[in-house]
């Protein structure tokens, strides 16, 4: 093995089980990367679908809507969801942050937007900060009733918005 190979592949930041960075910049992500598609879960009767919010920064969501939003007869609060991982691991599209986001739109009949930020090592930190202010300001821009999502413009209740995470 020559010099540059062992160099290329040095360990810098070694965090089991979830992800290597190695010298050169490769970073390997250890845990599975399973995606669950936008469905309607049959067990909540939420139907979830993906949105873009902003291509120039490659952020998007999965928004979550109760089946009691059919027909419309009140506006629903929303609830912003930034899921965890450490702004390293996991996304909306995981299953686990997807079915709580099923359970937490039936039982508390809101509107569900889970934020997919661009996650660190690739992206260092403040960038899962800044996508999720930009994500803020997207779901904002519907307060008119004219955004780019016809969920949140028909069925959202902006005067109950709500953050977790």
């Amino acid at each position: 093995m020559d010099s540059n190979s062992t160099i290329n592949n040095e360990i810098a930041i070694d965090i089991p089980p979830i992800l290597r960075v190695y010298k050169n910049g490769h970073v390997e992500n250890l845990m599975s990367e399973e995606i669950v598609p936008p469905s309607l879960d049959p067990t909540t009767k939420v139907e979830s679908k993906d949105v873009v919010i902003s291509k120039e920064h490659n952020i998007s969501a999965r928004l979550f809507i109760p089946k009691t939003t059919y027909p419309p007869t009140q506006k629903l609060p929303i609830f912003i969801y930034f899921h965890g991982g450490g702004f390293c691991i996991e996304t909306p599209f995981s299953p686990n942050y997807h079915n709580y986001l099923n359970s937490v739109t039936s039982l508390a009949n809101v509107i569900g937007v889970s934020v997919n930020y661009r996650r660190a090592p690739e992206h260092p930190v403040p960038t899962a900060h800044e996508d999720s202010w930009i994500a803020l300001k997207w779901v904002a821009s519907h307060v008119n009733g004219n955004g780019s999502d016809e969920w949140l413009n028909q069925y959202a209740d902006f005067e109950k918005v709500f953050l977790g995470g």
